[in-house]
């Protein structure tokens, strides 16, 4: 009976986008009101979110459907999400209230767009015997999280699901076809080895997604441990950061670390394992522009799916072309802000009573210039 209950759909998460009135040349912007329009239309056009992009917008890979390629060019593409303190994303905001610094120096942005396209993701799901025992609480956990994630996903968004243990393993690749993605769930059965090499799995799945143009990213459902992969924690953290594919991490086993611990049966070693997971989750999530979750109940996983599809599925595409051309293979920071462009301050963000809302960006720490081959 437990395990039909655990298995049951999560409702369908309901996004929603409207858009709010933005005043050009304030410092302000204010949420979108949630049922009447705005009382006063801006006077500038605001992006309209496509549901199908034309075949000359795909070949140009702007905001390409599915898994379109890109090709060789200088120009350097961030997709950004803006997000309240709720989690929810901020349409609206035009191009002039966007700010790239690299290296601390400010870029001009020269590709803008907002639209709302299909996802690319890869699950990345630890499965052994080392949390996943059969029937374990652990086991449990991880199920619930894939398959509800899974239902939330859209007819039109391509999905492949990577387990993990002593190595990476493909049960189905990116695909819309859900049947095939059900039948990759059902081989989460029983776990085999009891490692669980987390920096070999992140890295193999960024490898296979970093030429994949679009809405794209890693979903890791994973206690966060590693025991024996063949990457440090250092050399996984530069590949993550060069690949840039956005990490959006789900810990598991939350709410049995702190009873084990609250009943002794936690030791001061393995309590330190389980920070320095967190923290590496947390720590590969930020640097490739994710987030990271730690939920205790079952009840959080909805809102999280939502967060997820929020962050991913709407963003401002920006690009630009780097002021430092030089082809050294070194790394570059990146930093987004808002700002009103006319006194260069934060942009401010206002609800529909004039409350200021505090507001976070979500973009990659940076990227590596090419190198020029003598």
């Amino acid at each position: 009976m437990r395990s039909k209950v655990l298995f049951c759909a999560i409702t369908a998460i309901v996004l929603f986008g409207q858009e709010g009135p933005i005043q050009p040349g304030s410092n302000t912007v204010s949420k979108p009101r949630k049922k009447e329009a705005p009382a006063n239309e801006p006077d500038f056009d605001l992006p309209k979110i496509p549901s199908k992009l034309s075949p000359k917008t795909r070949e140009e890979g702007v905001l390409g459907e599915g898994a379109n390629f890109k090709v060789d060019t200088n120009v350097v593409s961030v997709d950004v999400a803006v997000l309240d303190d709720k989690g929810h994303f901020i349409p609206g905001i035009p191009r002039g209230n966007f700010r790239i610094l690299e290296d601390n120096v400010p870029q001009q942005v020269t590709n803008f767009a907002l639209g709302e396209a299909p996802e690319t993701v890869c699950i990345v799901v630890e499965f052994s015997n080392l949390f996943q025992s059969y029937y374990g609480s652990g086991w449990f956990q991880t199920l619930q999280a894939v398959y509800g994630f899974v239902e939330t996903l859209k007819k039109d968004d391509y999905v492949a699901v990577m387990a993990y243990d002593m190595r990476p393993e493909i049960l189905s690749d990116f695909t819309t076809d859900r049947r095939k993605t059900g039948e990759a769930l059902q081989r989460l059965r029983i776990a085999a080895f009891s490692e669980a090499n987390l920096y070999d799995a992140l890295v193999e799945a960024e490898e296979r997604m970093k030429d994949i143009e679009g809405r794209k990213a890693i979903v890791l459902i994973s206690s966060g441990i590693d025991t024996f992969s063949k990457l440090t924690f250092d050399k996984t953290r530069k590949a993550l950061q060069n690949l840039a594919v956005p990490i959006y991490a789900i810990g598991l086993l939350q709410t049995a670390r702190e009873m084990a611990d609250a009943r002794g049966g936690m030791g001061a070693i393995q309590r330190l394992d389980f920070l320095q997971a967190d923290n590496q989750m947390k720590t590969f999530a930020k640097e490739t522009g994710g987030q990271a979750f730690f939920p205790r109940f079952y009840g959080e996983f909805p809102s999280i799916y939502q967060s997820i599809s929020q962050s991913l599925r709407n963003q401002y595409s920006l690009g630009y072309n780097p002021s430092n051309q030089a082809r050294d293979g070194k790394f570059r920071k990146i930093k987004v802000d808002l700002v009103n462009p006319a006194t260069n301050e934060p942009l401010r963000v206002t609800d529909q009573k004039g409350k200021p809302i505090k507001y976070q960006i979500i973009a990659k720490a940076g990227y590596t210039a090419p190198r020029t081959v003598e």
